[in-house]
């Protein structure tokens, strides 16, 4: 098959979305496929554009047998609601004479868009119908919805208008795919047949993430003691998590002196994050930068227990990417989910981790201290067996390259890989 991605996120970003979006483009070439990306030069998650691309402006690349089209974008310094607009609407914009060029090549079969944006799909659509390709939207995050739960965006005429463009994209596409059973089930409820729906999950290399031995760990390498009991976060410092509660737990523990937050990664609320804990006089929370791909198991072989943290108002509307990678190192995670959401009913179903209440930190406390005070090994253990059973990057990708065969044929019908 011919294959065009569209996203504004892709390698080399080690994070989110461009993550998954870059290993996807490049197995779907490995196995035979002809790909071409467009996307933005690289930013995330340090919303700075990467030093080897800074200066740069449309420039096209190829990465493991890929094309990679980039286009320039504003990129803002802090992120906010109207910046992180126009950092969007940039990057539509820098695509536009990108788009007119593809127009005039030999057709894709297929063509997919990342979203969010939500609104990028307007130019991948419009291709697919004068070229007559299959249009595809794969939904990482429900953008809009969380922008109004999340109280970004306030102005209840702006928010209807961006749900009736989006419903409009999703009635527009062949298939709509999404990455858990909690978001396929929200977008089934905005009127989207489930014979177009279908889960397409994030995944994890099970083969180089893996369980490690905390002597092969980061813990030398951050100047640990031996006997220190790690507490990590590590991923995008960014909004929806409700990361602030970390540095409210940590309070209650500063006398503690054998426990320690360490805080991994970059993202648009890191400084403030650091400065909650200057403030709070606090010695018992550690930052580190985001660490390189090759290093990631030893990283989680560092901590004692992570935490995946999420606000009540993002539930079933985004799924924290880094579960995939703690489940695979054989990592106990301290889950901050409600009753319902996909998130806590994957942890609930296989005992994958504690379970507590979002944005408590009381809550999150006794989760930490009980989870510390145990002996951990059988969370470790289902949480390996859970991720080799279902998130194979390998399997996954598999039934991902048959569903877009189906589609890129005319076949309909609802798909079902199971996984978070």
């Amino acid at each position: 098959m011919r294959i065009l991605i569209y996203g504004i996120n892709y390698a080399p970003e080690l994070t989110g979305i461009g993550k998954y979006t870059g290993e996807m483009g490049a197995w779907l070439a490995k196995n035979g496929h002809e790909v071409s990306v467009v996307t933005a030069l690289p930013y995330y998650p340090e919303w700075e554009i990467h030093p080897q691309y800074k200066g740069k402006g449309w420039e096209t690349e190829y990465l493991q047998k890929v094309e990679v089209i980039r286009a320039p974008l504003y990129v803002p310094a802090k992120v906010t609601s109207v910046k992180r607009i126009i950092h969007e609407f940039s990057f539509l914009a820098g695509i536009i004479p990108i788009w007119f060029k593809l127009l005039f090549r030999k057709k894709y079969d297929v063509v997919i868009c990342i979203s969010p944006p939500f609104h990028l799909g307007i130019l991948p659509l419009l291709y697919s119908k004068i070229r007559g390709a299959m249009f595809v939207t794969h939904i990482q995050d429900l953008q809009v919805d969380a922008a109004k739960d999340l109280g970004m965006i306030k102005n209840n005429t702006a928010l209807n208008v961006m749900f009736k463009l989006e419903k409009f994209l999703f009635d527009q596409s062949a298939a709509v795919s999404t990455i858990s059973p909690g978001m396929k089930r929200k977008i089934a409820n905005k009127g989207i047949p489930a014979s177009k729906i279908f889960l397409f999950p994030n995944w994890v290399d099970e083969e180089v993430i893996r369980p490690l031995s905390k002597a092969q760990s980061l813990r030398a390498e951050f100047s640990l003691a031996e006997d220190a009991k790690v507490v990590l976060y590590s991923g995008n410092l960014g909004e929806k998590q409700g990361l602030e509660i970390i540095v409210e737990v940590a309070k209650s523990f500063k006398d503690r002196k054998d426990i320690v937050f360490i805080i991994v990664g970059s993202g648009g609320g890191k400084d403030n994050l650091i400065s909650l804990v200057q403030e709070a006089g606090l010695s018992n929370v550690w930052f580190f930068p985001l660490q390189p791909y090759e290093k990631l198991s030893a990283l989680l072989a560092t901590a004692d227990v992570h935490l995946v943290l999420q606000k009540k108002s993002a539930s079933d509307l985004v799924m924290p990417s880094k579960l995939t990678a703690i489940l695979a190192a054989g990592g106990c995670s301290i889950v901050t989910a409600l009753p319902g959401t996909s998130l806590y009913d994957v942890i609930s179903a296989h005992t994958l981790g504690i379970l507590v209440e979002p944005e408590s930190p009381s809550a999150l406390r006794d989760g930490i201290e009980a989870a510390l005070g145990s002996d951990l090994l059988a969370y470790r253990e289902n949480a390996r067996r859970y991720s080799e059973l279902y998130l194979s990057k390998e399997s996954i990708l598999k039934q991902l390259e048959a569903d877009l065969t189906d589609i890129a044929a005319g076949k309909q019908g609802a798909r079902t890989t199971l996984t978070i």
